[in-house]
């Protein structure tokens, strides 16, 4: 039986080491010396002091605890960053540094002294000290002495192993926090989900094998901005950066949605002018606006009333895209090439784009419809944020709710394989189109249409959109489609692009140059558009 004062004795005997005590107590334990549950207590509440003890070294000794003789080779400003750091993530500096030896001291000094949140910091002390004293007490306890020279080599070992056992605690930790809710493990299996299919993985991930295939390619052609010149007609080939309206001016307009350019200028001016010309033209609301300058769907809204116009343009800056839109309900990518000695060119790549859609069940909210669809739970989150204000809503029996409106893969919209849909008429039909624009060779045609085998006649489709050199064959992106078909295709695409560009550098044109190259990459991804989330 340990008397009171055996208990204060352990716990003073962790202030002055606290390895050595929790083993050593341990070790008793496991002997029968000492009994486990108030051992373990009195462990646990002499580091826990120990450590509120550095804390307040730091608080009421401020700068002068500096001086000390651990502490003073540190640079000031190196113990101020730390100590802001601690204060923006609490949790891992402390659990961290409870496995790294030497860490402690001035983390928690640093956190007395700049800190502005004490009791969160000790928060996470109480957690750090509850995970760690039971830890190496009761593992000595259970193993005795097996346990104890183990642990004395883990006690002395170097930094960096103990590092790397702390990521791996911390990781646990996280994981385990995140299962313990619904929520959370709602998140864990979309991630799973998400990563399982390749569809979704990030462009830099995915992209990999790609860049190095263009950096091959680029060797065999000297030059590694050859493929701007697939497109010499439109500015830079179409890599970044260009002004849609620009290319859709080169198109014939009879095959073109309507559209006009609001220039950047004060709210109430843009206003005025929008609302000047969709009267001078007949056009009502909806309307489609977006960045003139813009990648991969980012900034398309649907304006359905002059106050939705006011409320994106007072967040939108730019030159902007306003369009008559056409209601589809089809829409595809139609990906054309030609090579310059040729007269007529061919579609290297069609995709039958389908918009998602959620049917009600007169009992599911909008939010459980999403969740529910095993395609769109792993885009959930782009689905809430456009939808945040019906989530709550429960559709009627058999309504259909659409998801999205911008015919984009990272905005919701599901790509498939449409090679069915090919026909010598349609491929003849958009050759036609794509020499009107002088220059053009290479890039992809984002069409409408109403009816599909009027479209694979070659007739009533409209044109949304044309992207030059740096847009994808997406047709790669049907689930059913394996990554390695996918890369074979950019692969195939990229050497049309330099061999193309290789024709023309023969005819007299020149490549852009390096640093514009790299120049449009940071511009773009300096200024891309707020509006991340489409319609």
């Amino acid at each position: 039986m340990v008397t009171l004062f055996g208990l204060f004795a352990i716990a003073g005997s962790t202030l002055i080491s606290e390895d050595l005590t929790i083993v050593a107590v341990g070790l008793a334990i496991h002997d029968r010396a000492l009994p486990l549950l108030p051992s373990l207590l009195a462990c646990a509440i002499g580091i826990y002091v120990g450590d509120i003890g550095l804390w307040a070294a730091g608080r009421f000794g401020g700068r002068r605890v500096l001086a000390w003789r651990f502490l003073k080779r540190t640079p000031l400003n190196s113990m101020q960053h730390l100590g802001a750091w601690i204060d923006r993530h609490p949790a891992v500096a402390i659990l961290s540094s409870r496995f790294m030896p030497g860490t402690r001291l001035p983390m928690y000094v640093a956190a007395g002294i700049w800190g502005n949140r004490p009791w969160r910091f000790f928060g996470w002390m109480f957690v750090s000290v509850a995970m760690w004293s039971p830890l190496v007490v009761l593992a000595t306890a259970v193993f005795g002495h097996a346990a104890a020279t183990p642990l004395d080599h883990w006690l002395h070992a170097t930094w960096l192993t103990r590092l790397a056992l702390a990521l791996t605690m911390l990781v646990i930790l996280r994981t385990s926090l995140t299962l313990a809710s619904a929520e959370g493990r709602e998140r864990a299996s979309i991630r799973i989900g998400r990563a399982r299919q390749w569809e979704f993985w990030p462009g830099w991930l995915f992209n990999v094998p790609v860049v190095l295939w263009i950096a091959v390619v680029a060797v065999k052609y000297r030059s590694l901005t050859l493929f701007s010149l697939a497109n010499p007609g439109i500015e830079d080939g179409g890599f970044v950066g260009e002004s849609k309206s620009a290319i859709l001016a080169k198109l014939g307009q009879s095959h073109v949605m309507p559209w006009t350019v609001i220039e950047p200028d004060d709210l109430e001016r843009r206003l005025q002018v929008m609302r000047e010309r969709m009267t001078d033209r007949g056009w009502q609301f909806p309307m489609v606006i977006k960045p003139d300058v813009g990648e991969r769907g980012t900034g398309v809204r649907w304006l359905r009333s002059d106050a939705d116009a006011r409320a994106y343009l007072s967040t939108a800056h730019g030159r902007l895209l306003l369009q008559v839109p056409h209601e589809g309900p089809f829409e595809a990518g139609l990906f054309y090439i030609r090579d310059p000695h040729d007269a007529r060119g061919r579609l290297f790549s069609i995709t039958d784009k389908r918009f998602p859609v959620v049917i009600g069940d007169a009992h599911s909210t909008l939010d459980r419809l999403i969740t529910a669809h095993p395609r769109y739970r792993l885009q959930a989150r782009v689905f809430r944020q456009r939808h945040a204000a019906q989530l709550r809503r429960i559709p009627r029996q058999g309504e259909r709710v659409p998801l999205a409106r911008a015919g984009n893969h990272c905005q919701g919209t599901e790509f498939l394989d449409g090679r069915a849909l090919w026909t010598p008429a349609l491929e003849s039909a958009i050759d036609t189109i794509a020499h009107q624009v002088d220059g053009f060779y290479f890039g992809r045609f984002d069409v409408r249409y109403r009816d599909r085998e009027a479209f694979m006649a070659g007739q009533d489709f409209a044109i949304v959109e044309l992207n030059g050199v740096t847009s994808e064959a997406t047709h790669i992106y049907d689930p059913a489609a394996s990554i390695f078909t996918a890369w074979r295709t950019l692969m195939q695409q990229w050497s049309m692009a330099f061999a193309i560009g290789a024709i023309n550098r023969a005819r007299g044109h020149r490549p852009v140059m390096l640093t514009r190259i790299l120049s449009l990459t940071r511009s773009y991804l300096g200024t891309r558009p707020a509006h991340a989330i489409s319609d």
